[in-house]
């Protein structure tokens, strides 16, 4: 004989997913965030005066929209618990105490980061960690990168993009004499300065790429190519924005500076995302064509 419970048809997935637990969710965020409280506020103050990392706002927003998609899929998973995440939590206690000593706060803002994944291991396991890749791989940019490589990337880019715009206003009949990342015009002397080496951009627009590939692409490549391809699309339009500034200011000097300057930016930018778009249209169409199957003689 067969019981009533026999006979019941299985329960779909959706009804097999357990309840969001909300209780342990918010004692965790609230002990993970009280224990780097003094990081956090501070990275939330840099936030708000440096403006390559304005973007910072975002980065946990969207990361946590991400992860909140996926959470019919988190909570249909067992449980496993990796213990050795204690390791890594521990591992991130001591990197967070080793940068306070030396006042380092790359090491000291990453070490949240490295906590948060020994926590999601402890509480649910590397399976967990695994389906919330991509979330967390966002998270490192939302943390300003260290000042000996910040000061590593930026002159060169300060010299690269005072030197297109050298030869650009040069070729455009435009008299400018370049020392350094310093252009002499007959206006003024325009100063290529840290903020205006693209690195603001560039860091911008490697977040974005990968945002923008996964909310209107499913194929993980196209993440990697469209996050490269930020690299030669932000030094250009940097360069090119340095160019117009050096024409704008032989029209009218405040042009290049102010109000002006910060608006010319930005279109910049929003010229920088167009091509990452075109690109990435580019790229699926020539795909496309090459995946089609030959017609038949």
């Amino acid at each position: 004989m067969t019981s009533a419970v026999d006979q019941l048809p299985d329960r779909p997935l959706q009804a097999r997913v357990r309840q969001i637990p909300w209780l342990p969710l918010v004692w965790f965020a609230v002990l993970l965030t009280a224990a780097f409280f003094p990081i956090l506020r501070h990275l939330v103050e840099q936030w708000n005066v440096d403006e390559d990392v304005g973007h910072g706002y975002f980065v946990p927003l969207v990361a946590g929209f991400i992860a909140w998609q996926r959470r019919d899929q988190l909570l249909a998973m067992e449980s496993k618990p990796a213990w050795w995440g204690l390791g890594v939590m521990a591992w991130a206690a001591l990197q967070g105490w080793i940068g306070a000593l030396g006042a380092e706060l790359f090491l000291q803002r990453t070490a949240f980061l490295i906590a948060l994944v020994g926590l999601l291991l402890v509480a649910g396991g590397a399976q967990l960690v695994r389906a919330l890749a991509f979330p967390l791989l966002l998270l490192p940019f939302m943390i300003p990168l260290p000042a000996v490589l910040y000061n590593q990337i930026t002159f060169p880019l300060q010299l690269f993009a005072s030197q297109v715009a050298e030869a650009c206003l040069g070729l455009i009949g435009v008299p400018v004499l370049r020392d350094g990342n310093v252009l002499e015009l007959a206006s003024q002397k325009l100063s290529v300065v840290e903020a205006c080496s693209g690195i603001r951009s560039l860091l911008s627009l490697s977040f974005l790429s990968l945002v923008y590939a996964y909310f209107f692409d499913q194929k993980v490549w196209m993440r990697w190519v469209l996050l490269i391809a930020t690299i030669p699309v932000a030094i250009i339009a940097n360069s090119g924005r340095v160019t117009v500034t050096g024409i704008l200011s032989e029209i009218n000097t405040e042009w290049a500076q102010g109000f002006f300057h910060s608006l010319e930016g930005w279109i910049i930018f929003a010229i920088a995302l167009v091509l990452l778009g075109s690109l990435h249209v580019s790229i699926n169409r020539f795909a496309g064509r090459n995946t089609e199957e030959p017609p038949i003689a």
